[in-house]
């Protein structure tokens, strides 16, 4: 007999059907009379009761049914006289695929502390906190897809190892087959890359950016997803050192055209959530934060306010209020300045654009002034800047000038030049970290709780 799901279960009325179900023991609790299995597959939140009654079985095979065993279980479908479900099974038979000893199954008790679980998460999958956060996981990165693929956007495959820093950033992570105990060298004691498998200085890519404009100025509208990584040695509850971007590139979008696309795809991400993973959301809202729920449908029912950097630095002086970092014309805003913007001062989200180009990435296309270029950020409440994204510079001339003046080297970037070499054309992107994301659809409040294995300083463990 084929296993039917938890999920599928919980929400059939055959009654008197005879049904197989298979998942972990979550709770085991009874009399010396009759057992109560709560059974858990990972397909939903929920558990579906498994009613044995003991006199039909050995007593040493139920002592195995314990915490954390996973089991197949036999049975017929009926209405269940608690609250709580409608239905539930009557075992007629328990097979053990694999024990769990209750002296060492550290998921024996409930209430576990987020940090006691990401020391476990090989284990912590199974707790509902992490089994929610990866059912809305799955979801989000289901629907990323659906909406690009249903405006008719290529998903673009962007490589992992790069010879470029798209960022400048410089915190890359190096990629070798060079023996470490035996670096060679050049005349002048540089480490001699040509040696190496690649011919050049290689790193795990910070970004797809650079070359899903390359697909973009071929095929109109692209986006990529998948891993970035970033070796920033830094332990905060908003940083990993690997994380998953999403980056749509557009030919023909103007900033104002860029802006409307992410905020409909942000609405898109979050509606989809609330319509496909209610109990999820709300095991989250009741255990966690009591206002996720209100905070998501409110971003999809407002609209985005939308003001350039100077006047946000104008709101933030006049506020009144003590910021720990220093407001002024030119400086990369705070965490604790983006969140003023959207909590405190217009409670919604907010889009940002016109930046200093100081401060900006050297493709960003400049406006007239010479002093600022058109970068768009949109701050959510929670998060602060959850999409950083901008017009390109389409100009060979300006972007040249650009690369030289931030030291860059043109032959690094000679592909992407080419671009504006050949058929340019006015063009936009953005990128909205995945994490980020996760972090405002479950109300999480460390980043490393919504991914499945954390990469962090001195943290490679799973």
């Amino acid at each position: 007999m084929k296993r039917i799901k938890v999920k599928d279960l919980l929400a059939s009325r055959e009654y008197g059907k005879e049904v197989v179900a298979k998942g972990w023991v979550r709770t085991k609790r009874g009399n010396k009379n009759v057992a109560f299995i709560a059974l858990n597959d990972g397909s939903t939140i929920h558990n579906i009761q498994v009613v044995a009654d003991l006199a039909n079985f050995d007593e040493e095979l139920m002592k195995k049914v314990s915490t954390g065993a996973c089991i197949g279980v036999k049975g017929t479908i009926v209405e269940s006289p608690g609250q709580g479900q409608a239905v539930e099974i009557h075992a007629r038979g328990i097979e053990i695929y694999g024990e769990a000893d209750p002296e060492t199954y550290p998921l024996q008790k409930k209430g576990h502390s987020l940090e006691f679980l990401r020391e476990i998460a090989h284990l912590r999958p199974r707790t509902n906190t992490f089994g929610a956060i990866l059912r809305l996981r799955h979801a989000m990165a289901y629907a990323v897809h659906k909406y690009f693929n249903d405006k008719g956007f290529v998903y673009l495959h962007t490589p992992i190892i790069t010879g470029s820093d798209c960022e400048g950033a410089g915190e890359m992570f190096r990629v070798t087959t060079l023996d470490l105990q035996n670096v060679p060298k050049t005349d002048t004691g540089a480490i001699n890359f040509e040696e190496d498998f690649f011919g050049k200085e290689t790193n795990l890519t910070v970004s797809g950016q650079l070359e899903g404009e390359l697909g973009a100025m071929a095929m109109g509208e692209i986006y990529t997803f998948g891993p970035t990584f970033r070796a920033e040695n830094s332990n905060t509850a908003r940083h990993l050192a690997e994380f998953w971007m999403i980056e749509p590139e557009m030919a023909f979008y103007e900033i104002e055209d860029n802006m409307d696309l992410a905020e409909d795809f942000l609405k898109y991400l979050i509606r989809y959530a609330l319509e496909h993973n209610m109990d999820d959301l709300e095991f989250l809202n009741n255990m966690y934060d009591k206002e996720l729920l209100n905070r998501l449908r409110f971003v999809t029912e407002s609209a985005f306010e939308r003001l350039t950097y100077t006047e946000a630095i104008d709101i933030l002086l006049s506020s009144g209020h003590k910021f720990e970092f220093k407001v002024e014309w030119g400086i990369d805003l705070q965490s604790e300045h983006e969140r003023y913007l959207v909590e405190k001062h217009f409670k919604k989200p907010v889009i940002l654009t016109n930046y200093p180009k100081d401060i900006k990435a050297f493709y960003m296309k400049q406006n007239e002034d010479s002093k600022t270029v058109r970068a768009m950020d949109i701050l959510f409440p929670g998060i602060g800047e959850i999409v950083g994204g901008s017009q390109r510079e389409e100009s060979y001339e300006k972007l040249c000038t650009r690369v030289n003046e931030m030291g860059m080297h043109q032959q690094d970037v000679w592909w992407y030049l080419d671009t504006r070499r050949f058929g340019t054309a006015p063009h936009s992107g953005f990128g909205l970290g995945f994490e980020r994301l996760m972090l405002f659809v479950t109300g999480m409040s460390n980043i490393r709780d919504v991914i499945p294995f954390p990469r962090t300083p001195q943290n490679a463990e799973f």
